[in-house]
C-alpha cells in the first residue's frame, strides 16, 4: 500500500486532486483506515491514475472520464475520446480562425481591399430558401447545398452562391436563399427556380476560411462609405472556391456582392 502522499509523487496527481477523484468516485483508494480516514492506494492504481490525468490534461469532462474508465467496450471508449478530441480541434480551428483576424483587423496599415463595380443581370437558378437563425446557417446550409447538387447533378454551370436578408444579420433571424446555376432549374423537394433580380453590385472577394468573413465584410461595408454608395438590398455570396473545389482552406475564394447604387 502507498501513502496518499507517495502516490501522489508517483503520479503526479496532487494530494488534493486525488481527494477530489475520491469524492466523484473516479479514483477510489484501495484502502482507507476507518480509524484515520488516512487513504492509501495499490501500485496497480498507478496506470489508472495516469489515464486519468493525461484525460484530465485534454480537459475531457469529470464524467467522460468516468465513463470510459468504467465501460469494459474498447470501441465505446474510443469513441468516447474520438468524441472529445473532435471538440478539441472545432474548438482550435475556431481559435486559429479569430487569431487570423485579430492579426488582420490589428494590422498598423492594412492593404486596401479590391472592390469591383459589378452590373449583374437577371437569371434563373435552382434554389433552396427559408427563414433561418442566425446560428443555425452553417448546418441549414449544408443540407440546402447537398440537396441542390443531388438535384441539379452535372447540370450545373456555375459556382453555387447564396443571397441573405439584412434581418438575418440585424435581428440573427432572416430570410437566406442559396442556389446553383443551370440552364433548365429542376423543381424537386425544396428545390424551386428562383429569379436573381438584376442587381449592381459593390463585389470583393474574401479569401479563405469562411468564418472570418466578417471581417472582409467590414471593410467592403467602409469601401462603400467612403465611396458615398448606398445599400440597396441583401447582400449575395459566390462560392468561387470551396471546400468542394479544394482541401487546402487557403484556396478558398467568396465573392461578396454589396447592392449599391449611386447617391450622387
Amino acid at each position: 500500500m502507498l501513502t496518499i502522499g507517495e502516490f501522489s509523487r508517483l503520479t503526479h496527481l496532487s494530494v488534493r486532486t486525488l481527494r477530489r477523484y475520491h469524492e466523484a468516485a473516479l479514483l477510489e483508494p484501495a484502502v482507507v483506515d476507518e480509524s484515520t480516514g488516512y487513504r492509501y492506494y495499490a501500485v496497480d492504481q498507478i496506470p489508472t491514475a495516469q489515464v486519468i490525468h493525461r484525460l484530465r490534461e485534454l480537459d475531457v469532462p469529470l464524467g467522460d472520464v468516468r465513463r470510459i474508465l468504467r465501460t469494459p467496450d474498447p470501441g465505446v471508449r474510443a469513441a468516447l475520446v474520438a468524441d472529445h478530441l473532435q471538440r478539441l480541434e472545432d474548438v482550435l480551428d475556431r481559435t486559429r480562425t479569430a487569431v487570423v483576424s485579430l492579426r488582420r483587423l490589428l494590422r498598423p496599415d492594412p492593404a486596401p481591399i479590391d472592390v469591383e463595380l459589378r452590373a449583374e443581370p437577371a437569371r434563373t437558378v435552382a434554389a433552396v430558401e427559408a427563414v433561418v437563425e442566425h446560428h443555425e446557417v452553417a448546418a441549414w446550409f449544408a443540407g440546402a447545398m447537398a440537396e441542390l447538387e443531388a438535384a441539379v447533378g452535372s447540370a450545373v454551370t456555375g459556382p453555387p452562391g447564396g443571397c441573405y436578408d439584412n434581418a438575418l444579420f440585424e435581428q440573427e433571424r432572416g430570410h437566406a436563399l442559396v442556389y446553383l446555376p443551370t440552364a433548365a432549374p429542376p423543381r424537386t423537394g425544396r428545390v424551386h427556380p428562383v429569379v436573381l433580380p438584376a442587381a449592381e453590385l459593390a463585389v470583393t472577394t474574401h479569401v479563405g476560411e469562411h468564418n472570418g468573413v466578417d471581417v472582409t465584410y467590414g471593410e467592403l461595408g467602409t469601401w462603400v462609405v467612403e465611396n458615398a454608395m448606398s445599400v440597396a438590398g441583401p447582400v449575395r455570396e459566390v462560392y468561387a472556391v470551396g471546400p468542394r473545389d479544394s482541401g487546402d482552406p487557403a484556396a478558398w475564394r467568396t465573392e461578396i456582392g454589396w447592392p449599391v447604387f449611386r447617391v450622387t
